[in-house]
């Protein structure tokens, strides 16, 4: 059939005034918690294998120079989300609290009509906004049966929460999303943070074979700065019973106890019987640590490769960048630590994988200096969306062409805050180039200058030997520029600087009259955010009928600074912590189970601990005072964040809590025996 002229006019009128499908880019972004490049195959891992995580980087472009701006776990994520250094997003350590009222690339994308979504670990203590779709993990979340926090409430989920972040994420593309719009998608593991617990099917994976250690494991931090030698980081003494499972998890349903127990029950025992000392006892601990942290990998691997699957299978692969990174990078056992933080390498680079069909070549590598701070401005990008003018890194757009900016830049700049904090690690900005990095530690006064092509190990530091004069003069001057440039102009002044002075805590100690600053009838009051424990004498105590003989009756604080009150074993702990240093007394008796029992602490002017039970004196010992505020909040019935103690089963508390209070000062024996009187 012909159709007339004027019919014709008016059906292509009709067609281009409908809406046409929006061809811009899909996003899927996938983040870990921890994981560090050496424990990637594409990178060139020596100790394990990640099928899916190499299958990207076979088909798109891996990166080998990219790096965090502050190696840890929610600074690096405010950072992506504004495209800002952590002075300017405000979310400087794990302590802070996220401003969601500020402008991020999810709130850009949304309003320019991409479907945003965000899945799995958060961990910036505010809702998330920007979102059209989110669930995610209570602050680090358990490794099982996670609860998720949603817009409507809390959502309590059975299984692996590795397996279950996916199963959310998937759920979302299958059913959740418009199909007519572009998506975002966040989806971020816990996986492979601390305490590294493997999931049901990967209990046994490496049981037959030796992973090889590190040239580092038995580092002794010479001819560095001295806070290399007061971290609370190794593998040799900072890893808990918890962390080497010799101790069984709580809240496992039945048949994952079984499991548990089966696979962990006879290597423990045989542990037992090895009795192992000095080396051997690293040793076997680093075997243990490093399966463990594999295990979890490889678990996101494979539900890894459920995603890229299914975007197989509906035919959304071509149209869809998918990229993957981690927080920041992490210590497997390289100079006998665990964990992150430093400037130094294991820990400041990132891994960084992208694959985008029909732009990036297949199989392609990429050696520019990237940071976590490109991350916002490539996503507004590659969907077409103007990049607001205070951001501060740059779009990796040009990079994923193939192309060579002749303006590229030639220096990263770094600051870590977090201190005190977990694991005792001093605050220090610096500057890397291609060849060289120079580190400041300011509250010490100390530098460090590593010539990277010469000693990549980052184990002899040349600041100040006559023959780097030049070369350290040139990056003095670039770090005064990245400074500025980046606006962080007052940077030794971002926290308050503290002394951990004992004479001087002592007499400000006594000057302090003791006064009831909290009261709570039962967990979960409102608990003061400023609460300030610094220097001060106090008095911590509850009424608690405990239906097991483990679990946190109030913490402060966490693994740097901060007091704990506590069960272990059925007896009652009162510790204190300053900067890193651990002080803590136990009751001789165990608690009656089931029965109501007063406990109580009081740390003296002096540093004296004193616990005591139904008013009586339970145990005495030496203590410290804390020198400064802690990072970590107030707990109450758990210690949920960085633990104050070296617990060796879970914090929280099970059982009745009641009159819980916290005094300023060492309260009286008669106001003792009153309180616990009731």
């Amino acid at each position: 059939m012909k159709l007339c002229l004027p019919a014709l006019v008016f059906l292509l009128t009709l067609s281009a005034a409908l809406p046409a499908a929006d061809k811009r880019p899909n996003i899927l972004f996938i983040f870990t918690d921890d994981h560090a490049p050496h424990a990637i195959g594409a990178y060139g891992s020596k100790i394990n294998k990640t099928p899916n995580m190499d299958k990207l980087a076979r088909e798109g472009m891996i990166f080998h120079n990219s790096f965090c701006t502050n190696s840890i776990c929610g600074p690096s994520r405010a950072v992506i989300l504004t495209g800002k250094h952590s002075h300017l997003n405000g979310f400087m350590t794990n302590g802070n609290t996220f401003d969601g009222s500020q402008q991020t690339f999810p709130k850009l994308m949304r309003k320019a009509g991409y479907q945003t979504a965000m899945v799995g670990k958060w961990h910036l203590k505010t809702e998330p906004t920007g979102f059209d779709f989110w669930e995610v993990l209570i602050g680090q979340g358990p490794y099982y049966n996670p609860p998720m926090r949603t817009p409507q409430g809390n959502k309590k989920y059975t299984g692996y929460t590795t397996e279950i972040v996916t199963d959310i994420a998937l759920d979302f593309l299958k059913n959740k999303r418009d199909k007519e719009k572009p998506f975002v998608l966040m989806y971020q593991h816990k996986a492979p943070h601390r305490n590294w617990a493997p999931g049901p099917g990967y209990l046994n994976m490496y049981d037959d074979v030796t992973i090889p250690e590190p040239a580092t494991l038995f580092d002794k931090w010479e001819n560095r700065t001295s806070a290399a030698k007061t971290q609370t980081m190794t593998i040799e003494r900072h890893l808990s019973a918890n962390d080497l499972k010799l101790t069984t998890p709580r809240g496992l349903t039945k048949e994952q106890l079984a499991a548990w127990n089966a696979a962990y029950g006879p290597k423990n025992e045989a542990f037992r019987k090895a009795k192992l000392e000095g080396k051997a006892l690293v040793r076997w601990k680093y075997q243990r640590y490093i399966k463990d942290y594999l295990r979890c990998i490889a678990a996101v691997d494979d539900n890894i490769g459920r995603v890229l699957g299914y975007l197989d299978d509906e035919g959304l692969a071509g149209n869809t960048i998918v990229i993957y990174s981690s927080d920041q990078g992490f210590y497997l056992g390289d100079h006998g630590w665990f964990d992150k933080r430093w400037m130094y390498e294991e820990s400041l680079r990132m891994p960084l994988i992208v694959r985008w069909p029909g732009v990036i070549k297949p199989g392609s590598t990429n050696h520019h200096l990237v940071q976590n701070l490109d991350y916002a401005e490539t996503f507004l990008d590659v969907a077409g969306i103007a990049i607001p003018d205070d951001m501060q890194g740059r779009s990796l757009a040009p990079l994923f062409r193939g192309e060579s900016p002749a303006d590229w830049r030639d220096s990263i700049y770094y600051h870590y805050l977090e201190y005190p904090g977990a694991h005792s690690v001093r605050r220090h900005y610096g500057v890397r180039t291609r060849t060289h990095k120079l580190i400041r530690y300011y509250n010490i006064n100390e530098w460090e200058l590593f010539d990277l092509s010469k000693d990549p190990d980052e184990l002899m530091s040349v600041h100040g030997k006559e023959e780097y004069a030049s070369v350290q003069k040139d990056l003095e001057g670039e770090l005064t520029r990245l400074q500025k440039l980046y606006a962080d102009n007052e940077p030794e002044k971002s926290v308050k600087k503290t002394k951990n002075n004992s004479k001087a805590l002592k007499r400000k100690a006594r000057q302090v009259k003791l006064k009831k600053v909290l009261h709570l009838e039962k967990p979960g009051g409102a608990l003061p955010k400023d609460l300030d424990p610094s220097a001060k004498p106090l008095t911590v105590g509850a009424w608690c009928t405990p239906e097991s003989g483990d679990g946190v009756l109030i913490a402060h604080g966490g693994g740097s600074t901060g007091y704990s009150l506590y069960l272990a074993g059925g007896k009652a702990r009162f510790a204190v912590r300053s900067a890193g240093t651990l002080k803590e007394i136990t009751s001789d008796k165990k608690i009656e189970i089931g029965k109501r029992t007063h406990i109580a602490g009081t740390l003296a002017a002096t540093g004296k601990l004193t616990l005591l039970v139904n008013g009586s004196v339970a145990a005495q010992g030496p203590g410290h005072l804390l020198p400064s505020k802690p990072f970590d909040g107030l707990n109450v019935g758990n210690d949920a964040e960085s633990p104050v103690a070296d617990y060796s089963a879970s914090t929280k508390f099970n059982g009745a809590l009641e009159d819980i209070r916290i005094y300023w000062g060492v309260l009286d024996s008669k106001g003792l025996k009153a309180w616990a009187a009731k």
